[in-house]
């Protein structure tokens, strides 16, 4: 009885031995040219595979177009003639190649010359360029050069220049002052600015800079600006990591129920002899935008500000601290006195357009355009300045404007983006002209797909480059009413293709409701067998101010898409309910529970997908994002623990209550304590949202990254994250970046690499390549 239990044993013994080896037999050790082959395809040189786009195109008056292009030989300007419908080559390439390399005593090939901000002449006989930091001007049918010499002395990156090019706006000691950019004389604008209450001060707490936000009126004699509250206003805190003493980084930054938060006092200054400031009157505005969560431009241009053409009125929409209430006044630039023209007010948040404003002083003709989501999509209204009633509803139904481009006021015509009136695909962005009254809604772009376009000075014709995620850009000219005058190139992707570059699958399924259709991106690696498995990496990015995708043209390559693909994955994006460019209820599906993170939408887009891709295997799914998609993958292992496995999360937003108070009080809500609504638990609002809460649940694998001077998403963030783990006594992986910013800078590739290396381990049981790095 003995030996045979011993037997038994025995054998039980040698079959563990046989199964453990042939485990470890199977388990793939990655090498490091498979990760090369997969990183040539996020490589940037791509790009330079794309031939035959036009860029840099400009019109010559309105009959003439001036574009170049860089084909298989090398880059060309070639000039058109729109009414002839001719094309020919812009000047001798040859001739200003051989005048170029003598002047600069450096050898200079034709098809490809290095030049920048090229200007034609109107008559078209010479034009302007700028190269090894030195202007010159091309007489084209003499074929010479010549220096041009600037009279106006360049601009510092904090410095906004006025329309006529003669004077700068900078901040010294919380003053504004402007530079003569001829002779560098500078002027004191402002007497009174101190800390924390400053003049034109670019603050708003996750982004700053020292450029001074104003904007010039027309004739260059005037600033509309404001004078920033920090006063009381709470501060946020980084030290460096460095032996020694580190240096602490301390700034402004309100959050989400704090008391005291940025507001300004708009103020016009009037230039001259005498510079003089007129305070508005009016009580001071919250620091709100209607299309954003600043009041300043990348070019620190003051946002949501309008002068009319003559500098005596100042247009400007105020916003409430919860974004709800939208308002236009009008005020008098000598007087100071503010006149109210409009107000909306929504349920949850009111914006004014996708990334631009869409509303419009018409002074001339004592009308103003309103954009409004009232009916459920994004329209332009049109109403009268005086009575300040409703006069009619520019554009109608179930699709969004998106951007006004051009308002022409002589012939009542407004030019707009669109998405969601043509058929397929409503993210795909189409140009539209129509009248004032409505009438005459006249597709300008009517290619299928995503268009960019260039116009005329007077609109009669325009240069329309148009693609698709598969199809690559396609540039036509076309006339006033659309229809096409030429062909000028068609991208040639050959060579390309040839670098086995894969294109992406577009999608739509429907969302969590089972009704509404969502679109995305699903990358299949180029050896995809559908009787293989391959586990599912689902990137994420919530906005809700943006997607995942959102841009549905041509690109040579979508961030590490297809690269992660061939390593063995299906990556799938997905524009999930919460983001924008569709209807507002879209847009709005989970206001107030930014938890939410569209994670429901993107598990039933992967359930549905599996359907039709038998070799994704959804046992298998690891999710990854930074920002806004640390927070959400973050998110998906905790809320959703037996579909999510793995999350790799960066610099996460993991609290909004630790993020900059625009941001989640226009997205969550204003901050409601749990004690003042009767409630004894000291609950709030804002827990739905709070990853740190729901940390207990996770079950997978989450490595979790953060740059430990991060003044975008400070730390903080996740180390409230990382506190909650460690006291629900759970293992997780963390890298912490030293004195490394948002988006870790140099290291950005090594983190992706750990990234790669995180999903080969534990969603594919493999060993990750040895020694590789990406180039």
């Amino acid at each position: 009885m003995k030996t045979t239990f011993f037997k038994i044993v025995a054998l039980a013994c040698v079959c563990t031995f046989i199964i453990s080896c042939s485990s470890k037999e199977e388990q793939k050790q990655f090498t490091v040219a498979e990760y090369e082959a997969a990183a040539k395809h996020m490589d940037r040189d791509l790009y330079k595979l794309v031939y035959n786009q036009v860029s840099g195109s400009n019109f010559i008056g309105n009959k003439k177009l001036v574009y170049s292009t860089t084909n298989k030989e090398g880059k060309k300007y070639y000039l058109v003639d729109v009414e002839a419908k001719t094309k020919n080559l812009a000047f001798n390439h040859e001739k200003l190649a051989e005048s170029l390399s003598q002047e600069l005593d450096t050898e200079l090939e034709a098809n490809s010359l290095p030049l920048y901000n090229v200007v034609f002449a109107d008559d078209l006989k010479s034009f302007e360029f700028r190269t090894y930091r030195q202007n010159f001007t091309f007489q084209i049918e003499t074929n010479t050069l010549s220096k041009k010499a600037s009279k106006f002395k360049k601009a510092s990156r904090n410095e906004t220049v006025s329309p006529n090019g003669k004077l700068a706006a900078y901040i010294d000691n919380f003053n504004l002052w402007v530079r003569n950019l001829e002779t560098n004389k500078k002027t004191q604008l402002t007497f009174d600015g101190i800390q924390d209450y400053g003049y034109a001060t670019n603050n708003a707490g996750w982004i700053k800079s020292d450029g001074a936000v104003v904007k010039w009126s027309p004739n260059s004699d005037k600033i509309a600006t404001f004078q920033q509250d920090a006063r009381g206003v709470g501060m946020m805190y980084l030290t460096s990591t460095n032996v020694g003493h580190p240096k602490l980084e301390a700034w402004k930054h309100p959050l989400p129920g704090d008391d005291k938060i940025f507001t300004i006092e708009r103020v016009i200054i009037h230039l001259g002899n005498k510079p003089k400031t007129v305070r508005l009157k009016m009580d001071a505005d919250f620091q709100r935008g209607s299309t954003t969560d600043h009041i300043a431009s990348w070019g620190n241009e003051l946002l949501d500000a309008q002068w009319n053409k003559e500098g005596t009125k100042f247009a400007f929409v105020s916003g409430s601290r919860d974004h709800k209430v939208a308002h236009l006044q009008i005020a008098d630039a000598f007087s100071g006195k503010v006149t109210s023209i409009h107000k909306e007010e929504v349920a949850t948040y009111y914006e004014s357009g996708v990334n631009a404003e869409n509303w419009k002083v018409l002074f001339d003709s004592n009308e103003f355009i309103w954009y409004s989501e009232k009916t459920n999509w994004g329209h332009i209204y049109l109403y009268d300045l005086k009575t300040k009633k409703l006069k009619n509803q520019i554009t109608s139904g179930d699709w969004i404007v998106k951007q006004v481009k051009n308002i022409d006021e002589k012939n009542r015509q407004i030019y707009f983006t669109a998405g969601g009136k043509e058929e397929g695909n409503p993210y795909h962005n189409y140009y539209y002209k129509i009248n004032f009254d409505g009438s005459n809604l006249i597709n300008l772009t009517p290619s299928k797909g995503t268009h960019k376009v260039t116009f005329s000075k007077d609109y009669s014709a325009l240069v329309d480059i148009y693609s698709t995620t598969s199809n690559a850009p396609i540039s036509v000219l076309r006339n006033g009413k659309g229809e096409k005058i030429m062909d000028l190139e068609t991208a040639d992707i050959s060579e390309l293709k040839a670098k086995n570059w894969q294109k992406p699958v577009e999608f739509t399924v429907k969302a969590r409701d089972e009704k509404t259709d969502i679109y995305g991106l699903l990358f299949l690696p180029s050896h995809y067998d559908e009787s293989k498995k391959y586990p599912v990496l689902n990137y994420i990015y919530p906005g809700p101010q943006s997607g995942s995708v959102g841009n549905y043209s041509f690109r040579p390559v979508w961030r590490d898409f297809q690269a992660a693909a061939e390593l063995g994955f299906v990556v799938v994006a997905v524009d999930a309910m919460g983001t924008p460019m569709r209807s507002k209820s879209f847009h709005d599906a989970y206001y107030g529970n930014m938890g939410d993170n569209g994670l429901p939408d993107n598990i039933t887009a992967i359930k549905q997908l599996a359907n039709r891709y038998k070799g994704m295997d959804i046992e298998r799914v690891g999710i990854w994002g930074h920002s806004g998609g640390g927070f959400a993958s973050t998110r998906a292992v905790f809320a959703y623990p037996d579909f999510y496995d793995v999350a790799v999360s960066g610099a996460g937003n993991h609290d909004n209550r630790n993020y900059e108070a625009d941001w989640g009080e226009k997205w969550q809500g204003l901050l409601v304590d749990g004690n003042m609504e009767g409630k004894a638990d000291g609950t709030t609002n804002y827990d739905n949202q709070a990853n740190q809460l729901i940390a207990k649940n996770l079950k997978g694998k989450l490595l979790i990254t953060h740059g430990s001077m991060d003044n975008n998403v400070p730390p903080s963030n996740t180390m409230l994250v990382v506190e909650a783990l460690i006291k629900a006594n759970k293992d997780f992986d963390m890298i912490l970046f030293p004195n490394k910013r948002h988006g870790y800078g140099d290291m950005t590739k090594y983190m992706t690499r750990k990234r790669w290396d995180y999903f080969v381990t534990h969603l594919l049981n493999a060993k990750p390549a040895k020694g590789f790095q990406l180039k």
